[in-house]
């Protein structure tokens, strides 16, 4: 990585923590100018201090599941070498926890995708003025769900879906400039802010779920966020240059085949 990245500017939204943070890291160790993006200044900074002994970086503050806010992120990190090279979209704060659908309310509905799915593909939409000239790799964070149908993921695994088929619908629209966009599918992962919300929870409905899910790993464990993140730089990097419109899942084997 350290030669490909060299120079590179590489946005990653939702990385004051988790995955994004894990990819921020080895993003940074490769050389590239790593713009962090965090929703509180003050765990963006956190973030940023941890990642100032690895290489340059520097934070950019703002919600993405507002576009305005989407859009001033992305300007704020094209800004800092004339465009953005590598975009890691791996930020979405889910407000609805796993229920089944019977048990949601409408208002449920509409908030548990709209906290999901756009804030994955606003960044996306708000970095391709700043990336078309030279080309880049996009990669966005999605979910197994989409995949494999679980119950009490009605929304959540729709979302999933979403952004597999736009994984493929963008990577045939923006092979044009020279832009690739894969995705990488997670299940349960630890080390993540969603898994400490998930256990720190008491007999709720998501707690009980993952509860089972953890014991089917074959491994006998979840993959961890740097696991995931690994999988997500290579897809971001010129190792990954004929992968296009691909969504990898990192599972542990939990679950195979898929679309």
């Amino acid at each position: 990585m350290a030669a490909e990245s060299s120079g590179k500017v590489a946005l990653i939204t939702g990385s004051s923590g988790g995955v994004g943070l894990r990819a921020a890291e080895m993003l940074a160790k490769g050389g590239a100018h790593v713009v962090i993006n965090s929703r509180s200044r003050d765990s963006g900074e956190r973030a940023l201090a941890g990642l100032a002994p690895m290489g340059s970086a520097s934070l950019a503050v703002g919600d993405v599941s507002s576009y305005e806010a989407a859009v001033k992120v992305a300007g704020e990190a094209a800004a800092i070498n004339g465009g953005i090279d590598i975009l890691v979209s791996a930020g979405a704060n889910g407000r609805v926890m796993p229920k089944p659908f019977a048990e949601m309310t409408g208002a449920e509905l509409v908030e548990a995708y709209e906290t999901r799915f756009f804030p994955r593909i606003f960044p996306v939409h708000a970095a391709l003025p700043h990336m078309r000239e030279r080309g880049g790799s996009v990669v966005m964070l999605c979910t197994d769900a989409g995949r494999h149908p679980t119950p009490g993921e009605s929304i959540v695994g729709a979302v999933g879906a979403g952004v597999i088929l736009m994984t493929k619908a963008l990577a045939k629209e923006l092979g044009r400039w020279r832009i690739r966009v894969n995705s990488v599918a997670m299940t349960l992962t630890s080390d993540t802010p969603s898994f400490d919300r998930i256990f720190g929870e008491d007999k709720t409905f998501s707690s009980k779920l993952f509860t089972k899910l953890a014991e089917r790993f074959p491994s006998g464990r979840p993959p961890t966020a740097a696991e995931v993140a690994q999988v997500a730089v290579f897809l971001a990097s010129d190792g990954a240059s004929q992968v296009t419109g691909q969504t990898v899942s990192v599972n542990g084997g939990l679950s195979f085949g898929g679309w």
